[in-house]
This record gives C-alpha cells, structure tokens and sequence, in this order.
C-alpha cells in the first residue's frame, strides 16, 4: 500500500507537471498575430508567459503574492506611470512579479546569514525572524527604487538627446519635408532613447492613429518638460498648419541653457565637497615637497 500509495502521488504530481507545461506552450493570441504586425508597429512584442514547467508550477504562487504585495505597497499608478516613463513593454503584473524575485533574494541572503549568526553566536530565534523580513522587504524596496534610478537616467539621456534632434527636425522641416518624414530621417541618423521614442510615434501614425493624437500621446508619458513642450508644439502645428522652424530652434536653444544653468548650479552645490581634496590631499604633499628639501638639508647640516 505505501509503494501504490507514493507511486499515486508521483504520477499525479507528474501529469500536473506535464499539463502546466501543454497549457505554457500553447501560443497566445497576442504571440500568433505579432509576428504579421511586427513591420508595421515594431513595438508590439510578445509577451513571456512563464519560463516552462517552472513557469507553471510556481507561476501561480508567486502571481498571488505579487499581487499581495501591491495591495500592502499601494502606489499600482505611481508604478505605471514610471514604466510608461521608462518606454518599457514590462506590465505592472510583471514587475510586481520582478519585486518578489528581488525579495525572494533578499530573503534567501538574509536566511543564510541568520543560520550562520544561529550557528556561531546562538541569535535568539525571533531576532532572526524579524532579520529575515527585514532582507525581504529590503529585496522588495530595492527593486523599486532600481526602477526609479532607470527612469531618472533614461529622462537625462533623452534631455541630452533633445537638442539634436530638435535641430535636425528643423533643418528637415525647412527643407520643405512634412514632420512624419522629418522624422523618419532622423531615425536613420540617430540612434537613442530620443529617437527610440519617435520611432514609437512614427510607428502609432502608420498603425492608422492621427499625428496629433500619437505627438499627444508622446507628451503625456514623457516625463521631460521640454520634450512635452516639443510633442505639444508639434501637434499644434499639424492641426493649425503654424511654422515649426523658429519654434524647434528656440526649444533646443532653451534645452542647452537649461542644461548649461544646471551644470553650473550643480558646480555651486558641490564646490565645499570639491575643497576636501585640495585641502586634505593636494596642500598637504604641496607643503611636504616646499619644506622636505630644507628639512634634509638643516638635518645634513645639523649631522656634519
């Protein structure tokens, strides 16, 4: 009875196994239809449902506390709005995903030091306990604040990316070409978060959006203040038929004295933490080399 038994359980524990992994493999229908639009809109990408049999055994569990964790954390739109920022295809159901593996890390690191400190020192058990929350919640926390310092770099790259490209749009504008091509000339150019996100624009007008809506759309998930300024001023001249060229040059004139402003504000902050290093390194060998030769030659002198 104890082999039928224990053959049972591993058959049935085996068909569930080879079920999941049926039900992963059957493409959605978001993975049939991609590879027929992909040349029109490249950014429609198939989304990965699971990594196989892992997928589906733990896919489930680690869903629910995935969700779990959005309910404690709150902040669902705060998420979504950073990952409409970062011009990523990853949805919140993913990433809350993400933040469980990242606390799931930060629980396994904090495990292992807790049975090292049990082992060594004697810790009290619930001292452990509490550490071992703490690694979670740390993993949890991590993960979000990754996100934010990639959406923070993502948004300097595409400030420092806006000028350019604001330039050569007017050159192509005033070369007598509509902005559509403008701007497919300067993605055969430039390569960027910048021209990343035209692409996404130019990609929405050829799917049948109007060019207003998709410049609208730009400037309502970019969370740079020039760049909206820029989509909504493009919008404004496709609907109204107003010039763009004196308006795309004022905006990259504006951008660089933008970023030449703050370049020199961040020079003011930090310019008590640039003395440390001249006052506790630089002067100090520069008064060692000035006396040293005189110390050798009174110490010479003092011997002979």
């Amino acid at each position: 009875m104890t082999g039928a038994m224990i053959g049972f359980l591993f058959s049935s524990g085996l068909l569930l196994v080879i079920s999941g992994w049926a039900r992963t493999r059957r493409p959605s229908l978001e993975q049939r239809l991609a590879p027929y639009v992909r040349d029109v809109h490249p950014y429609v990408l198939p989304r990965a449902h699971g990594a196989g049999v892992a997928g589906a055994v733990f896919g489930p569990s680690i869903r629910r506390t995935s969700e779990a964790i959005g309910d404690l954390l709150g902040g669902s739109a705060s998420v979504s709005r950073r990952l409409v920022r970062l011009g990523s295809t990853t949805t919140l159901e993913d990433f809350r995903i993400r933040q469980v593996m990242w606390g799931g890390t930060g629980l396994a690191i904090a495990t292992a030091a807790s049975a090292l400190l049990w082992t060594e020192r004697g810790t009290q058990v619930p001292v452990l306990l509490v550490f071992c929350s703490l690694g979670f919640v740390g993993g949890v926390l991590a993960c979000d604040s990754n996100l934010s310092s990639r959406v923070a770099a993502h948004e300097r790259e595409l400030q420092a990316e806006f000028p350019v490209v604001a330039d050569l749009l007017a050159l192509a504008v005033a070369a007598g070409e509509s902005p559509v091509s403008g701007l497919e000339r300067i993605m055969a150019v430039c390569h960027g978060a910048l021209s990343d996100e035209l692409a996404r624009v130019v990609a929405d007008i050829h799917t049948g959006t109007p060019m207003a809506q998709a410049f609208d759309a730009l400037a309502a998930r970019t969370g740079v203040t020039s760049i909206a300024r820029f989509a909504e001023g493009l919008a404004i001249a496709v609907e109204r038929g107003t010039p763009l060229v004196d308006v795309l040059h004022s905006q990259a004139a504006d951008v660089r004295e933008a970023a030449r402003r703050e370049l020199i504000e961040a020079g003011g902050r930090k310019e008590v933490a640039m003395m440390f290093p001249v006052v506790f390194l630089i002067l100090p060998i520069t008064v060692i080399f000035a006396f040293f030769p005189g110390y050798i030659g009174l110490h010479l002198t003092s011997g002979t």
